[in-house]
């Protein structure tokens, strides 16, 4: 399974939650996107969304004021070609840690596929023909890869991107963002993201042993 475990503060915005999944999963925001929560969709505003299914401004709408009181299951869609499905479960509402600098990366597995791959079959085609020196397309796979492992993670760049959104100013709210009593701005949650049914086992010479999130 290829996932990744993080604490986000309740206050950040749907669209600053957006630039963390593409941290953690080592995505570079080069796609449209979009979350839907019960049954909801956020993402861009109109007038950058090329025309596709009208959605709230992901930049308008906090964390806190989209989680139940218990679990909240999150449905991120990154790449409308490559159509790579995320599951976001989020859990853990607790007072953060004012030590702590935030998002925390704070665990995962294997990498995620790299951009433009063709979605699944074309990142599992790719890895085949990388795999197999008789492929007639090996060499190109190779070279497409370039080095890309995909049982190793990153944790270095992670940490690192996720600092630089740590560290961004935060502009002032605007007068919709209210707070919501029941998750005000000093809690933090735990997330833990994964591709939502999209990445299956395959071969063992590829060196991916993946499965959809469960629960």
């Amino acid at each position: 399974m290829i996932w990744r475990q993080v604490e986000v503060p309740t206050s950040v915005t749907l669209k600053v939650l957006h630039d963390i999944v593409q941290a953690t999963m080592g995505w570079f925001d080069l796609h449209l996107w979009e979350f839907t929560i019960a049954k909801r969709k956020y993402g861009l505003p109109m007038d950058e969304d090329w025309g596709t299914e009208p959605r709230l401004d992901a930049s308008k709408v906090r964390l806190r004021d989209v989680l139940g009181p218990r679990k909240t299951t999150i449905d991120y869609l990154y790449d409308f070609g490559d159509c790579w499905e995320h599951r976001l479960t989020v859990t853990g509402i607790r007072a953060g840690d004012h030590s702590l600098s935030y998002p925390r990366y704070t665990a995962g597995e294997r990498n995620g596929p790299p951009e433009d791959c063709g979605g699944t079959p074309g990142f599992y085609a790719t890895l085949d023909a990388a795999a197999d020196p008789e492929h007639p397309d090996h060499a190109e796979a190779e070279e497409r890869l370039d080095g890309y492992d995909p049982d190793t993670i990153e944790k270095l760049p992670i940490q690192y991107a996720l600092g630089r959104i740590a560290t961004v100013a935060t502009p002032p709210a605007p007068a919709s963002l209210k707070s919501n009593p029941r998750h005000p701005n000093k809690l933090s949650v735990t997330f833990r993201v994964a591709f939502a049914g999209g990445i299956r086992s395959i071969a063992s010479r590829s060196k991916i042993n993946s499965a959809p999130i469960r629960g």
